[in-house]
């Protein structure tokens, strides 16, 4: 299961994908935490985005990209992974699909939370996070009980200074100009799901659930000899060898037996063969036998003719 989580700011990708991490044990891989921990944990990718960033740049889609390269090699994406906050727009969608065909593990689902822009302006404007739990509220949808403080730990409740009108609005209209035309994209793949971001949150993970169990139970076999594991490729050689030595014990019984067949098929041959010989020599015995005795009696009768004449 790999899904690409896609929706403007306030929609509800968050939500919706810690539920998918609950429900499915597939790991969330968020963009923004892994440029976080990469730069914390001083690794080649997180100081090159540290360099970017410390100049005022965005961090290329290489490094990005880099990064989600290493996570998936993770164990725990065996059985899939969310994407949320990458791609953003076209060339990273394109960059991304390259680099998930190269790994054998192309994208399953481009999945679109959508909302209305006025209700996204309500939930971002009027959200508020715990400061010491991080529980989130919004003042219009969802509110706390005792205002500015959190009704799990009661820790104070903050505002978000960039949670205003204005800076929300340049947001939305960066994410129509940027990331709405990745709905066409994925739509073209044939990929793209949508479902309604609005209402009870169960209720929208319902038809996520709904969507997720209509995908295909398995895909077409994939050859990529890069992911073979080196115990895997061991078993399917030894297989291979043991077939080969079956296929040439076969072939070698088989040729005893034809042989064999062959020399019997050859004496009995050699054998009906003498018999009609052995025949034919004893009708000669015979014929010669009889010459013989006839030539005897011719003499015996000469001699008796030339007695009678003597007398």
């Amino acid at each position: 299961m790999r899904i690409v989580l896609i929706g403007a700011p306030g929609g509800g990708k968050g939500t919706q994908a810690k539920l998918l991490v609950e429900k499915y044990g597939i790991p969330q891989i968020s963009t923004g935490d892994l440029l976080r921990e990469a730069v914390a944990a001083g690794t080649a990718l997180g100081l090159q985005a540290k360099q970017a960033m410390n100049a005022g740049q965005l961090v290329s889609d290489d490094i990005v990209l880099g990064m989600i390269r290493e996570r998936l090699s993770s164990p725990d994406t065996d059985k899939g992974f969310i994407l949320d906050g990458f791609p953003r727009n076209i060339p990273q969608s394109e960059a991304l699909d390259s680099m998930l065909e190269d790994l054998g593990r192309p994208l399953q689902l481009g999945l679109l939370i959508d909302v209305e822009f006025n209700i996204l302006m309500q939930r971002l404007t009027g959200r508020r996070t715990c400061g010491s739990c991080g529980q989130m509220f919004n003042v219009y949808t969802s509110p706390p009980r005792i205002d500015g403080v959190c009704d799990k730990c009661g820790g104070e409740l903050t505002h978000r200074a960039d949670d205003n009108e204005e800076t929300i609005g340049n947001r939305l209209r960066v994410y129509e100009a940027q990331t709405a035309p990745l709905v066409e994209y994925y739509r073209r793949q044939g990929k793209l799901r949508t479902v309604q971001g609005t209402g009870e949150i169960e209720g929208i993970f319902g038809q996520i659930e709904r969507i997720l169990n209509s995908l295909p139970s398995k895909e077409p076999a994939i050859e990529v000899a890069a992911e073979e594991k080196p115990a895997e490729k061991k078993v399917v050689k030894k297989k291979a060898a043991a077939k080969k030595k079956a296929a040439s014990k076969k072939k070698a019984a088989k040729k005893k037996t034809a042989k064999k067949s062959a020399s019997k098929k050859k004496t009995s041959k050699k054998k009906v063969a003498k018999k009609p010989a052995s025949k034919k020599k004893a009708a000669k015995k015979k014929v010669a036998k009889k010459k013989v005795a006839r030539k005897k009696v011719a003499k015996k009768k000469a001699a008796v003719a030339g007695w009678g004449l003597e007398l």
